[in-house]
């Protein structure tokens, strides 16, 4: 699975469609872990703002619920996608919720923290919008904490997007 980056994974998105990373081949990825009653929920405004300057130029941005910490995100799939809307204006691509660590951890986020460890080369992921940015090749990827402001991403996503 390695050889083939982050387009060997799918998920499912809100909705319950699945979604297969390989249909964004060629893309800039933004992947986050959300939640929707958090003390960085607001990033969803800055996350949308990033969604309607750059998803022409070809950055993708996807939203996975995450209830694993401070459980903030207990609602339905149905529930969280109407907030993230109603509060938010988001219409960027909302996930299913998902575990990000421990044993029930998606395979996508097992993926990204092994290729872009946090502090101090820990994997586990500390708190809810932590961020992981995606090349076109699938293959390399930049992690940002909670506190990273989306607007902070700016530069090494226009990076990210002139790059080849």
């Amino acid at each position: 699975m390695a050889d083939a980056g982050i387009y060997a994974f799918e998920a499912l998105s809100i909705d319950g469609r699945p979604a297969h990373l390989s249909t964004q081949r060629g893309k800039v990825l933004l992947i986050v872990n959300t939640a929707s009653a958090c003390g960085f929920t607001p990033q969803f405004s800055g996350l949308q703002t990033l969604h309607d300057t750059y998803a022409s130029r070809g950055l993708v941005l996807l939203g996975f619920p995450c209830n694993q910490f401070g459980a903030q995100d207990p609602g339905s799939n149905t529930e969280i996608g109407a907030f993230c809307q109603k509060n938010y204006g988001v219409t960027f691509d909302m996930m299913a919720k998902i575990d990000v660590n421990g044993v029930q951890a998606h395979p996508l986020f097992q993926w990204l923290k092994t290729q872009a460890p946090g502090v101090l080369g820990s994997e586990g992921i500390k708190w809810n919008f932590t961020k992981f940015l995606v090349s076109r090749d699938g293959l390399s990827v930049k992690r940002y904490g909670s506190v990273d402001k989306p607007a902070a991403l700016s530069a090494d996503i226009e990076q990210a997007l002139a790059a080849a």
